[in-house]
């Protein structure tokens, strides 16, 4: 069965090139100029997404906190920017890699199969998995430092799996909320401190070791 790829982007003569050149490559191709119309195909599951940041009304940035929440498949941005920050800032809101306008088509179509062969490598992820020392068991929800037992709470113990799911990568307070309580909870990401607070202590105490980072100013990561 062929990847199916998302094109977002209002330029039509560029989602039209992208479109037929990728067909070519045995892609099944989609295509919306706005969010809305990105909203309701997200419901064709796509295997990836190229999204570009000028996006009319609700820029790219925003719409990839809304793609988010709905489909965990890799987001190429599409843009002309190329400062550090705008780096930055996509990758903090969900953004899986940037391609720079203007860009070879032989460049799209290689980071395009790569992403897709990581993305296919990433659904194998065993229930179990290990960062120094640390055995957490994903299934039952259990984390041990050798034979010693961590009692986490619920919320903790999401946290932690989805930092170290996505370990070295940074996120922000508000990233991190949305990602364990869900977009629609009644709250913010005020709560995020105190529990990394907690969860720190406890790994402290247990391990003697710092597992998660404070990267000032942007967020936290999960040291790999």
């Amino acid at each position: 069965m062929a990847y199916k790829i998302l094109i977002v982007d209002d330029e039509k003569m560029l989602t039209e090139l992208l479109s037929s050149h990728l067909q070519k490559c045995g892609y099944e191709t989609f295509v919306a100029e706005n969010a809305e119309q990105t909203i309701s195909m997200l419901n064709v599951y796509p295997d990836l997404i190229l999204l570009d940041i000028n996006m009319p009304e609700i820029d790219g940035l925003e719409l990839c906190k809304m793609i988010r929440q709905n489909v965990v498949c890799p987001i190429l941005f599409l843009t002309a920017r190329i400062t550090e920050q705008d780096k930055i800032n996509g990758l903090q809101v969900g953004g899986d890699d940037y391609i720079t306008k203007p860009f070879s088509l032989r460049e799209l179509t290689a980071r395009v199969a790569a992403h897709l062969r990581r993305d296919e490598r990433s659904k194998c992820t065993p229930k179990i998995v290990s960062s120094q020392g640390l055995i957490v068991n994903l299934a039952e929800r259990t984390i041990f430092y050798g034979e010693k037992p961590l009692n986490l709470s619920n919320r903790e113990f999401d946290i932690v799996e989805f930092l170290m799911r996505n370990a070295n990568q940074i996120f922000d307070k508000e990233r991190i909320y949305e990602a364990v309580w869900g977009l629609n909870a009644e709250g913010d990401g005020g709560v995020i401190k105190e529990h990394i607070r907690k969860i720190r202590n406890k790994l402290k105490e247990a391990t003697g070791r710092e597992y998660i980072e404070t990267v000032w100013g942007m967020g936290y990561r999960w040291k790999k």
